[in-house]
């Protein structure tokens, strides 16, 4: 009996994290939904996770404009597998107008999640205005696709340091920093 329960329950959880999933995008259909010139996320043509569409916003919600990239572009991988869930490295530092790139390395599905009150005093905003697709305040999207990426502009940012986690793999430790010098 117990062995069918867990079935039942993965079923469950499977036909529930599919009816969350949105169509597939592809770096055209991203781009084009795109304004400002902070990467699309996902982009690549990969297929992620969509939130249900009572939480998508516009990565905007602070009436603040996006401010594009003018540095380097960083690259994070994101990684969940017998060595544990983990962003490597988990210690970045950038300067102001840099950008980076998270990659799903493997054990999907990720995201980008900011702590309001571990982030610089008064970030926010131009934080969550440098964030496209988000689901919620400082969050990115989920993405399940091996290979796809999201990318998030620091540019208009203050210096210090943004601490930030995998919101389904934080129970595993799952979480790491940038510092924006």
């Amino acid at each position: 009996m117990t062995t069918v329960r867990s079935a039942l329950l993965c079923v469950a959880c499977t036909v529930t994290l599919s009816a969350c999933g949105g169509e597939p995008r592809t770096a055209d259909s991203a781009n084009a939904t795109a304004s400002a010139a902070p990467p699309p996320a996902m982009s690549g043509g990969s297929t992620g996770v969509a939130a249900p569409a009572s939480t998508a916003t516009s990565g905007n919600t602070s009436n603040q404009a996006a401010k594009p990239a003018t540095g380097k572009t960083w690259d994070v991988k994101m990684i969940g597998d017998a060595t544990g869930y983990k962003f490597e490295p988990a210690t970045l530092t950038i300067k102001q107008g840099d950008a980076v790139r998270w990659t799903v390395a493997s054990g999907p599905p990720h995201n980008v999640t900011f702590w309001p009150d571990s982030i610089p005093q008064g970030s926010a905003n131009q934080l969550q205005a440098n964030m496209p697709n988000t689901t919620g305040p400082l969050t990115g999207p989920l993405d399940a696709t091996i290979g796809g990426t999201y990318t998030i502009s620091f540019a208009g940012v203050p210096a210090g340091t943004y601490k930030y986690y995998c919101t389904p793999h934080l129970a595993m430790g799952m979480k790491a920093q940038v510092t924006v010098q």
